[in-house]
């Protein structure tokens, strides 16, 4: 890892309070080291660390997603249920997920209009609005 990539990866992991163990620091080279955006899922994230040689179990990978998003580094996406996707950009945007290949990618938030919501119930208040346009390549 580049110097650059290393002061971004410290950086990120200060922002959100966490100690930057060997697994943390791995994973979040993969995940933000270049200064781009990812949505992945914990197993691409596992198989990429596997490609680069690093040694950190799936059950590691989950673990540390959780850690990333409970500091508020990161979000999670579940677009079916079963399937969750970690978003590295925590701004609210909307998504398209591309059925055939199962990808998520951001989709433009200033093309997106919502005129209203359901009234919300007694003793409950918004905690945050996802949009996911499923998509199907023709």
């Amino acid at each position: 890892m580049s110097d650059q990539q290393q002061k971004r990866v410290s950086e990120w992991l200060a922002r959100g309070g966490l100690r930057p163990t060997r697994q943390r620091t791995t994973l979040a080279g993969l995940l933000v080291g270049d200064g781009k955006n990812r949505h992945v899922t914990a197993e691409s994230l596992f198989e990429s660390t596997r490609d680069s040689g690093d040694r950190v179990s799936l059950a590691t990978v989950y673990n540390t997603l959780k850690a990333f998003c409970d500091a508020g580094l990161m979000r999670e996406i579940t677009v079916d249920g079963t399937k969750s996707y970690f978003d590295t950009c925590t701004e609210d945007h909307p998504h398209f997920y591309w059925e055939d290949s199962q990808s998520l990618s951001d989709a433009p938030a200033s093309e997106l209009e919502i005129a209203r919501l359901p009234k919300i119930p007694d003793g409950a208040e918004l905690a945050s609005v996802d949009v996911v346009i499923r998509l199907r390549r023709v």
